[in-house]
């Protein structure tokens, strides 16, 4: 078993929960908004309401492993999250544009 630093699990397990984290973003805002069926008459408050409760922890959790990453000078980890932040701006503008 290859052991590893703590710094670089604690990369791994980030990146893995903001990807786990955007998967169920992902879900929860095409049930409510794209698959629902019927007519909507209000906005589903506990819907949003969770959506920005996931996505706080979102960027806490890809700004945590990116000031991590760099500080220790992984730059793997670095385009890794730099990435997922450019896609994760990317679906919010992308869905600000499409839901006004």
């Amino acid at each position: 078993m290859v052991r590893r630093g703590g710094k670089i699990q604690f990369l791994f397990w980030a990146m893995f929960f903001a990807v786990l984290l955007y998967l169920w973003i992902l879900w929860v805002g095409l049930q409510t908004f794209v698959l629902h069926e019927g007519p909507r008459l209000e906005l589903p408050r506990r819907e949003i309401t969770l959506l920005f409760i996931l996505y706080g922890l979102l960027v806490v959790d890809l700004l945590g492993g990116l000031v991590v990453a760099v500080m220790i000078g992984n730059r793997r980890y670095t385009r890794y999250f730099g990435g997922f932040v450019l896609l994760v701006f990317a679906t919010i503008v992308a869905a600000k544009s499409v839901f006004g």
